[in-house]
């Protein structure tokens, strides 16, 4: 499909589902009560605040819900862009939002932080099949209204997991599709006990080949919650999280490789004692999770209400390597004399663990009357990671022990923020926004990789904005916010970063009727010390980044719903940008030498997706979805040979629904095609300088089918 009928599709411009939840929906899992919504009330916006957003709700989610992560699932989203390491949406999966990577965006469940203290990243994988026990989902673009955990620079996204069912139920969903992908669950609730109390789980199980060579995933998840409702009490008590076991698939292939074996994976890869290539069998990365969490809402009077969550998080794994010829003096081990030559070099298995604790509190008083909505909040979260390493088998062993240490090295981070946020109705038509965040954040860190690190940052992020209800039809809203952010745990590899500030600028116009809803907004996001991608990755595969003096993006987002008759619905979106980094310098011959203007890493000037739905009768829907992402750069320096170029992906999704009499209640068929014009696309990629290029593939045709019964 050519770029011309994106764009005047597009510029009609939403997602279905823009508009808050009502307060009770009926769902084939029995009466949801989304009550529940009163849990992230503290951090998610409606079309009355001036800022720009978007909502996913389950059912959103349902028909292409077969096993692929959470960030595949929202690849439709305005300027949004995903990516899978694996190649086919199951395992490590990536999202970039404004050109923002993962580590930008913030992330909450139920109000309470999920990305990684330490790195700031979000590992969807840890928590396999997540999106079965989400109710719904928020992305608000930019640095949104203040919410806990680290500060917003590309956008925040914050989920409701499964609200309370006042009717027992119980579903089993099964799917399967390439490359030997297999998804199970089982997902059941007791309904309402006495009126008062509901008990409910999931559990989930997901295998997959994927589609790069050996990128396998085993992947097992649970979910199990208990709920009490009064009149004016909520309270919930969570246990979920997962374990996942997968090959790496992050080093890329470079150019070459990518014309003559697109699925080529160098991970594991070693010359054998008769120089013959092999590959090791486990190399691996493997780490569990699991999640506390406790949530108390309480209707206090007409006006106030309060929430208070306690949280807890343990997490631990390792990654296993085999290094061939490796130094001895790397793992601090003795030459040796082996038939009279010195040896100071040997093959070696190796696993790295990340062994760590998060846990705290998040509250929130929240009090309404008239014409003022007013919420003050805050949460104090603390971090403990031990980082070491282990040799569990070498040719030559020297003076080491079995599972000897290496390395050893402890961090620790401390967070702490208090906001006061308000929303008043001056008028019938003008209200206004305020918005004001203290922030503190303490990190130390004694890694060889980090350098002795004692760094406490203060931050201050006011916010404020203003809506203009034009008539029952058209609303607009400006807004401006501030956000700073602490660099994370990579960041001081690479020396000494600084902080860094972004000042974001938000003008929007939205626009509803019966058949039409439309968003649009203009944006631009000023930031000073930004530290942006520079297209490497370390050891473990995370990305590097560095400090640049100053930077912006600039854009216009348009996304639209739009009914065509009472069979047909249209949700076209199109975001056009420049994203520039401020008089560039690089390293060069002759010292410093000034680019000028360049564009930012991995920050593409247009994105647009579309997804066009038939309803031929009541229980039956066809879509289809097409995205298009342009050309964007692997570095900072605006080099021909980092571009990764521009392509498009459509996917065909149907579902088809059986209603049943009895003990069954229905039957729900899914299919989903991606890329059915077998694009040979690349979403992502590494840059290491020096013409070092490498490419992440994506898989080309490939399906998910599946079938859910719920009783």
């Amino acid at each position: 499909m050519k770029l011309s009928i994106f764009a005047i599709t597009t510029f009609f411009a939403l997602s279905w589902g823009l508009q808050a939840q009502e307060q009770e929906t009926d769902s084939l899992e029995g009466k949801k009560v989304v009550l529940d919504e009163v849990f992230v009330s503290a951090v998610r916006v409606t079309k009355e605040s001036p800022v720009t957003f978007s909502n996913l709700t389950k059912e959103d989610i349902k028909p292409r819900n077969l096993g692929q992560d959470i960030p595949i699932l929202m690849n439709f989203l305005p300027s949004v862009v995903t990516t899978s390491d694996a190649g086919a949406g199951v395992g490590y999966t990536g999202i970039r939002v404004r050109g923002s990577d993962a580590t930008r965006v913030n992330v909450t469940i139920n109000g309470i932080p999920y990305n990684d203290a330490e790195s700031q990243g979000t590992f969807w994988v840890n928590m396999p099949d997540f999106s079965s026990s989400t109710q719904s989902l928020q992305l608000q673009r930019g640095v949104g209204t203040s919410t806990n955990g680290a500060g917003a620079f590309g956008a925040s996204l914050n989920l409701l997991t499964d609200g309370f069912s006042k009717n027992a139920y119980g579903q089993i969903s099964t799917s399967v599709g390439s490359f030997n992908t297999l998804r199970n669950n089982l997902k059941f609730s007791t309904g309402l006990l006495n009126d008062h109390i509901e008990l409910s789980g999931r559990l989930s199980k997901i295998n997959s080949d994927g589609y790069i060579d050996r990128a396998r995933s085993d992947l097992d998840s649970y979910f199990l919650q208990a709920a009490y409702k009064d009149d004016n009490t909520l309270i919930k008590a969570l246990l979920f999280g997962g374990h996942e076991i997968t090959y790496q698939a992050w080093n890329g292939v470079d150019a070459q490789t990518l014309k003559d074996d697109r699925t080529f994976n160098s991970s594991g890869i070693y010359t054998d004692e008769n120089g013959n290539i092999q590959f090791y069998n486990n190399e691996v990365d493997n780490y569990k999770q699991d999640h506390a969490q406790l949530l108390w809402n309480e209707q206090l009077s007409e006006f106030w209400s309060t929430n208070i969550a306690l949280h807890y998080t343990r997490g631990r794994g390792f990654f296993e390597q085999y290094k061939e010829d490796d130094n001895f003096s790397t793992y601090g081990l003795e030459p040796l004399i082996v038939d009279g030559a010195e040896v100071n070099t040997t093959d070696l298995i190796r696993r790295r663990w990340l062994d760590n604790d998060f846990y705290g509190t998040v509250f929130s008083a929240k009090y309404t009357k008239e014409r003022l909505n007013l919420i003050t909040g805050g949460g104090f979260n603390k971090y403990e990671g031990n980082h070491f390493g282990e040799i569990i088998w070498a040719r030559f062993a020297s003076n080491s022990g079995y599972k000897d240490h290496y390395y050893d090295d402890t961090s620790s981070k401390t967070d702490f923020n208090l906001y006061t946020k308000a929303n008043y109705q001056l008028t019938d038509q003008w209200s206004l926004y305020g918005d004001l965040q203290y922030r503190t954040v303490g990190y130390k860190a004694n890694g060889k990789d980090t350098g002795l690190v004692d760094d406490t940052f203060n931050f201050f992020n006011p916010k404020a904005g203003l809506t203009y209800d034009l008539n029952q039809k058209n609303s607009f809203y400006f807004s401006y916010a501030v956000a700073h952010r602490e660099p994370n745990r990579n960041d001081y590899e690479g020396g000494n970063p600084k902080p860094e500030r972004l000042n974001d600028f938000e003008l929007g116009w939205r626009y509803l009727s019966q058949n039409v809803q439309v968003n649009s907004n203009i944006y631009y996001m000023n930031y000073k010390d930004q530290l942006v991608l520079t297209g490497g990755l370390n050891d473990v595969g995370a990305p590097l980044r560095e400090n640049v003096g100053n930077s912006y993006r600039l854009g216009i987002e348009v996304d639209a719903a739009i009914k065509l008759g009472d069979k047909f619905k249209l949700n076209p979106n199109i975001a056009l940008s420049t994203n520039k980094n401020v008089d560039f310098f690089v390293e060069g011959d002759n010292g410093l030498e000034s680019l000028g203007n360049t564009s930012i890493a991995f920050s593409p000037n247009i994105i647009v997706g579309n997804s066009l739905s038939y309803l031929p009768k009541e229980h039956i829907q066809l879509s289809l979805l097409t995205k298009y992402v342009g050309n964007q750069f692997m570095n900072n320096i605006d080099s021909d040979i980092s571009k990764l170029e521009a392509y498009s992906q459509t996917d065909f999704n149907v579902q088809y629904q059986i209603n049943c009499d009895g003990f069954l209640k229905s039957i729900v068929f899914s299919g989903l095609l991606n890329n059915i014009f077998n694009s040979k696309f690349v979403s992502n990629g590494a840059d290491y300088g020096g013409g070092y290029v490498y490419y992440y593939p994506q898989a080309g045709t490939n399906f998910l089918v599946g079938a859910t019964v719920n009783f």
